[in-house]
């Protein structure tokens, strides 16, 4: 698919707001007198204490089984509802309205590229292994930034000092720059952390979606944070990662700078969308 926008021009239509829901700067995990940001710092407590290698593969090969339900893309989108996302400072809201602040206002700056649009609408779609149908799977692995596993835990991680209780922080074979991978191996080839990203990158991949190659490295690093805002583990990346970055890179605009309490009319966008659906996805899907 060919896409001509020249990704690094820089749009002024979005205005980036100075504040998050909660009045805060965005992303600020070092306000300690705000419960909510307690209650994050120990949630990446628990994620980084329990995220290593062993535990990656594993649940990987079980929810690759795709064996949990058989639905379309909207009725997952209508499932979010009853998702908050617990590891997340500047957001208190249903994922649903997320989704589509985020969606049409790169619409508005887009307005070319379609699959843009509906990456945007379906990112965040894997939430739904919280809920008991899909697994019911603590917040630890399904939310929060992610990281490689199988490689020494970049310093640039948030909260990096809990990973000390990890047990692959002090094992030679996962413990170095490399770890078990290469030099520019790809990222198509290293674990991530587990969580909704890589889930819904499974669900999209094997279900046949014809979206680009940009659409789903968007859906599968954009909690990559270490990578996308701090520059780490480029040293594992190829040349067609590098290049999808730059899509990355609009993209964490919108998902970041979207939250806000400004309400989406779902039902006004929603044929919009569910054309996209059927251009880029079949009817049902597993997941």
């Amino acid at each position: 698919m060919t896409m001509q926008v020249e990704v690094q021009k820089i749009h002024d239509q979005f205005m980036v707001p100075q504040t998050n829901a909660f009045g805060h700067n965005f992303r600020d995990y070092n306000n300690v007198e705000n419960e909510r940001q307690k209650g994050v710092e120990k949630f990446y407590k628990t994620q980084h204490i329990n995220q290593t290698y062993e535990f990656v593969k594993k649940i990987r090969q079980d929810y690759a089984k795709l064996d949990k339900a058989e639905m379309s893309i909207w009725e997952c989108c209508e499932l979010l509802n009853d998702v908050v996302d617990e590891s997340d400072p500047d957001l208190d809201e249903p994922q649903i309205q997320h989704l589509l602040q985020s969606a049409e206002a790169i619409r508005k700056d887009y307005p070319n590229e379609d699959w843009l649009h509906l990456t945007a609408l379906i990112h965040d779609l894997g939430k739904i292994i919280t809920l008991p149908k899909f697994g019911g799977l603590p917040q630890w692995a399904v939310v929060g930034d992610t990281f490689p596993v199988g490689c020494a835990f970049d310093e640039s991680i948030i909260h990096h000092k809990y990973f000390q209780e990890n047990q692959d922080f002090n094992n030679p074979i996962y413990n170095t720059k490399y770890g078990v991978y290469s030099e520019n191996c790809g990222l198509e080839n290293v674990m991530m952390s587990f969580g909704h990203d890589d889930y819904m990158y499974m669900v999209a991949k094997e279900n046949g979606t014809t979206l680009p190659s940009a659409g789903l490295f968007i859906i599968r690093y954009h909690s990559f944070y270490p990578l996308h805002k701090n520059g780490a583990y480029k040293h594992l990346m190829n040349e067609e990662d590098e290049d999808n970055l730059k899509w990355l890179h609009i993209f964490n605009k919108y998902d970041l700078y979207s939250k806000s309490k400004v309400y989406v009319n779902v039902e006004e966008v929603k044929p919009y969308y569910m054309s996209l659906i059927e251009k880029y996805f079949p009817a049902k899907l597993r997941w």
